[in-house]
């Protein structure tokens, strides 16, 4: 009775938890209930449906029109990446619209990259068409792949009868320097105001060549010819005066006085969308372009907050995960799947510790030298569907797959070769189980699996919020994400931490890290760390070398390094939980499914779907 008063104890936790981070943040992102926020699914000309959330903030009307902003993710997100521009420039009277790209979220997919970059001139056409927006005052923001995006539809907006787009703000992503048939410098953007956020660490954009025709570095961009050009109007900038990051130009085009400006800052790519200094400069700009209804300094953000709301949200789904299933285990029907005595750690001396050591030295070592010519080997991020409709989870689940093979047989060694002499036994640590066992073991995972999203989809529906820190989200899915989940990508996922969970608990719960041989956390937390180490040492490579020389360790897989932002979360948590649940169970198999399930959903609902 105490262990279901405990897990009661810890569900309730985690539903306060999840209640408070929608709350939260949906506060955040009405500016306190000054905003209205409504989730749009519209038809485009082209036949395909687009989604976003439009924030209206409260006094617009088609009396009193407000200028309109569309803010565009980038490759492999969602509209909700796009948080802290939505939250800032709303709650200084901007209407505004976070679009989800074509083949991106709620949005339909479509078959290739050229219909895709098009979707941001179809949002724009839908917010011009709205009667309380000023359509002499429409701007737009992409980062990234929305920023091709953004340069596509000021070219679809020059060939349109009316021009509707008044303000360019490219958040690292390139402007068009030059004219593809002459190589000469242009401004495609005429008197636009535009404006440009380069990183200095930029991984994929802001390149550029010197005059002796040598590639430069990207930290170096404002110096060299295409950012000079872009600031000075593009006019070929050989002669003109060097002009600076940071600092706004201006210039009569076509009649009218334009604006141009790059801002600066020392961060990388992906930070861009969750950054202050990022976010000051849309901010500027857009007050300099537009200006603001309701003035706000720039530095004055409360995006900070609504992200931790958002942290407190995953916090909470992670708890839920363990006391829900605590909970059915307490039940009828899931009774037999309890550990009949508390699960102790194995004892292992001299041999065994060899043994476990070596096999977390192997296993990093083996997921870290694999990745990179994976990744790159196999395609896994192509504009084209080949082999699966989406890339990143076909990328990432074949490095999963491989790495839970090498786990396998690594088990099987230690198995053979050393087990029965260390304590190992496979019916009692709960590698052998029966058929009716397993059966309940699948559909309490489903049970899990099904009532955790449950959750996110009460976010969506009625705060319009998710769960989410960064690159990593927990969101709500239509039912063709699913679908699209179960096949390839499940069975890839589903072999890694099904195999992780056995290796964490059936293998490796022993008294390495553990005081008196007594359970405790200092197992588990080295296990969590040497399942997260070929990320870490990954991305530590990548980043350390790109700050100290300007240039990548590993620039040809600069993309598939990126994915695995989320993975520092993700694998670790996974770790935790799959050990938070064997205890109760005996059973590495339910944590694993669980995990799998949970982490190909997360995957499959946050990238980009090929049609």
């Amino acid at each position: 009775m105490n262990g279901t008063k405990k897990a009661t104890k810890w569900l309730w936790t985690s539903i306060i938890l999840m209640l408070i981070s929608m709350i939260g943040a949906s506060m955040v992102q009405t500016s306190f209930y000054r905003v209205t926020v409504k989730d749009l699914r519209w038809m485009t000309s082209q036949g395909y449906m687009m989604s976003g959330l439009l924030f209206i903030p409260k006094g617009v009307s088609a009396e009193n029109k407000a200028p309109a902003i569309v803010t565009s993710h980038g490759m492999f997100n969602n509209r909700e990446m796009q948080d802290l521009n939505f939250v800032e420039l709303a709650r200084r009277g901007y209407v505004v619209l976070s679009m989800d790209m074509y083949s991106h979220g709620h949005s339909d997919p479509v078959p290739n990259i050229g219909i895709l970059t098009t979707g941001m001139y179809e949002a724009v056409k839908m917010i011009a068409s709205l009667n309380f927006v000023d359509a002499s005052r429409i701007g737009i923001t992409g980062h990234s792949l929305g920023g091709m995006s953004s340069n596509t539809a000021v070219q679809l907006d020059n060939a349109a009868p009316e021009r509707l787009i008044s303000a360019v703000l490219l958040n690292s992503a390139d402007a068009v320097y030059k004219d593809e048939a002459t190589g000469q410098y242009v401004n495609i953007y005429g008197s636009r105001d535009v404006g440009i956020v380069a990183v200095k660490y930029e991984e994929f954009f802001m390149r550029d060549v010197d005059d002796e025709g040598r590639e430069t570095l990207t930290r170096d961009f404002v110096r060299y010819g295409n950012a000079q050009s872009f600031l000075h109007f593009g006019k070929d900038p050989a002669g003109l005066e060097q002009r600076s990051a940071d600092t706004i130009y201006r210039e009569t085009v076509d009649g009218e006085e334009a604006i141009r400006v790059i801002y600066n800052p020392a961060i990388i790519h992906p930070w861009s969308h969750f950054s202050k200094r990022s976010t000051v400069a849309t901010i500027q700009f857009f007050d300099a372009a537009l200006g603001a209804p309701n003035p706000i300094p720039a530095g004055n953000q409360i995006w900070q907050l609504k992200e931790f709301f958002n942290a407190v949200g995953l916090v909470g789904f992670a708890i839920f995960i363990v006391s829900f299933a605590t909970i059915l285990l307490r039940s009828g029907f899931f009774a037999s799947l309890r550990a009949e005595a508390p699960v102790s750690p194995i004892s292992v001396a001299r041999e065994g510790k060899g043994w476990f050591w070596s096999m977390l030295v192997l296993s990093a070592a083996f997921g870290t030298i694999l990745y990179i010519p994976l990744l790159t080997g196999v395609k896994s991020f192509t504009f084209f569907r080949d082999p699966w409709p989406q890339s990143q989870p076909w990328g990432i689940g074949l490095w999963a797959f491989y790495c839970g093979l090498f786990a396998i047989v690594l088990m099987l060694a230690y198995h053979f070769l050393a087990g029965r002499r260390n304590g190992f036994k496979p019916l009692e640590r709960g590698v052998a189980i029966s058929w009716t066992n397993l059966g309940k073991t699948v559909l309490l995972a489903l049970a899990v699996f099904a009532a955790s999203y449950a959750w996110v989809f009460v976010a969506d529906y009625f705060f319009k919020t998710d769960f989410r820190l960064w690159t990593l989200a927990v969101k709500a899915f239509g039912a063709e994400k699913l679908g699209i989940a179960l096949f390839p990508y499940a069975p890839l996922f589903l072999v890694y931490f099904l195999a992780t969970s056995v290796a964490v608990n059936s293998f490796n719960h022993n008294t390495v890290g553990t005081a008196n041989g007594k359970r405790g956390w200092g197992n588990v937390a080295i296990l969590a760390v040497a399942n997260t180490l070929p990320a870490v040492i990954i991305l530590c490579l990548q980043y350390f070398t790109f700050f100290s020389t300007g240039e990548m360790m590993f620039r040809s897989a600069n993309m598939p390094i990126v994915w695995l932002f989320p993975f520092l979360v993700i694998l670790p948590a996974t770790t935790v939980i799959a050990r938070k649940l064997y205890l109760r169970t005996n059973n590495p198999y339910l944590p694993g499914l669980i995990n799998g399930l949970i982490v190909t959903v997360i995957s499959c609902t946050n990238t980009l779907t090929w049609s």
